[in-house]
């Protein structure tokens, strides 16, 4: 099971970017998928979620700037974030929550064990 993050880079606030999660060893339509970010000196978040039917869940403080969505053709997760703030400053990461049977899908952090290296997010003018 392995997961590649990319897409980050140095955007300026009120910009737009989509990070890509690519998955190789495992079918990621079969397991739930989520990402996560992590700001200096802060914990790890959870953002949102995609369960195996394709429902998705994007916690409120993001809901409406942060989208995720999954392309099963390529066995890949997206996480689309618009009008970027200085804020959003931060590594980035995908993961999933391998042996998870349930029917909707969570972002706690430590349920989740496998994970990508992460991409950097930096947001500034």
């Amino acid at each position: 099971v392995q997961l590649q993050a990319s897409g980050g880079g140095l955007r300026q606030p009120g910009g737009s970017l989509r990070l890509s999660c690519a998955a190789s060893g495992f079918s990621l339509d079969q397991h739930i998928m989520g990402w996560f970010r992590q700001a200096p000196g802060k914990e790890r978040e959870g953002i949102s979620c995609i369960s195996v039917s394709g429902d998705t869940y994007t916690i409120d403080p993001m809901r409406g700037r942060f989208t995720i969505s999954r392309d099963n053709a390529k066995n890949t997760v997206y996480l689309q974030i618009n009008d970027l703030k200085p804020e959003d400053t931060a590594v980035y990461y995908c993961a999933t929550d391998y042996l998870y049977s349930g029917s909707s899908c969570h972002i706690q952090p430590g349920a989740y064990d496998y994970w990508g290296r992460g991409t950097q997010v930096t947001v500034s003018s």
